[in-house]
């Protein structure tokens, strides 16, 4: 009897967490389907978010278990972040607040326009968007790492994604780019994996894995995060859509 009780509890909350991913996804789909960008950023914020909503419907098809769930979430969640980034970038009511990614707290944001040149190729950066800006990310961890949330003049860290580690001049482009720039961690701390003020604070748990920085300032839990496009093997068994961190373990529950 118990075990019996046992499998429909457990029976219970996989249906409740389908349906509460089902309700993320449907959100992020209402916006996707129903918003068109009027801007060069917004249409490549809203690009970014039928990303998600393509890659969340493809979770939902093969979730099987309540963590699976909360990952399919996770993915609509980002994509509503996108979304929420593209209506600012067109002056629109930003809708209702999101729940905030604790990983991209403690990423930061990019709070002053800064413009760089690394090895004679340019970056720039902004709290806002524009023609000079026009690609956004909402913060969080990439391949161990930290990725300030902000307007960018390119995706900068889209190779880390794709590689799942970081390349040999990376330490060079963030210590360059958000030098001084409060509430971002240093160009020490960001190689070693640590957030702002984690390697003041013994880096307590540093996003999960961030203390491992093998490799070329690769990431430890390489083609983990997500963030743009590609999401390696796990939990979903393989395919494009593989489980990982999904943005590098953010926690909604």
């Amino acid at each position: 009897m118990a075990s019996r009780n046992g499998a429909g509890q457990r029976r219970a909350q996989l249906e409740d967490a389908k349906a509460e991913a089902r309700r993320w996804v449907e959100r992020l789909g209402g916006q996707v389907v129903n918003l068109t960008g009027t801007t060069t950023a917004a249409k490549q914020a809203l690009a970014d978010a039928s990303e998600r909503y393509t890659a969340a419907g493809s979770q939902m098809d093969q979730a099987t278990t309540v963590e699976q769930c909360k990952l399919v979430t996770k993915t609509a969640m980002e994509g509503l972040y996108y979304v929420r980034a593209a209506r600012i970038a067109m002056d629109m009511d930003p809708g209702p607040e999101l729940p905030v990614d604790p990983d991209a707290a403690r990423a930061g944001a990019v709070t002053e326009n800064r413009r760089v040149a690394v090895e004679g190729h340019h970056y720039a950066a902004s709290p806002d968007a524009s023609q000079g800006t026009p690609y956004y990310y909402p913060g969080g961890r990439v391949a161990g790492r930290s990725v300030p949330r902000g307007w960018y003049s390119e995706p900068w860290w889209r190779p880390a994604l794709v590689a799942g580690v970081w390349g040999v001049g990376s330490m060079l482009v963030f210590s360059t780019m958000f030098a001084g720039m409060a509430g971002i961690a240093s160009a020490d701390a960001w190689a070693a994996g640590y957030d702002a003020g984690a390697a003041d604070a013994g880096a307590g748990d540093a996003g999960g894995d961030a203390g491992d920085a093998g490799g070329d300032y690769g990431g430890g839990d390489a083609g983990g995060d997500y963030g743009g496009g590609d999401y390696g093997g796990g939990d979903f068994g393989g395919g494009d859509f593989g489980g990982g961190d999904f943005g590098g373990g953010m926690d909604f529950f």
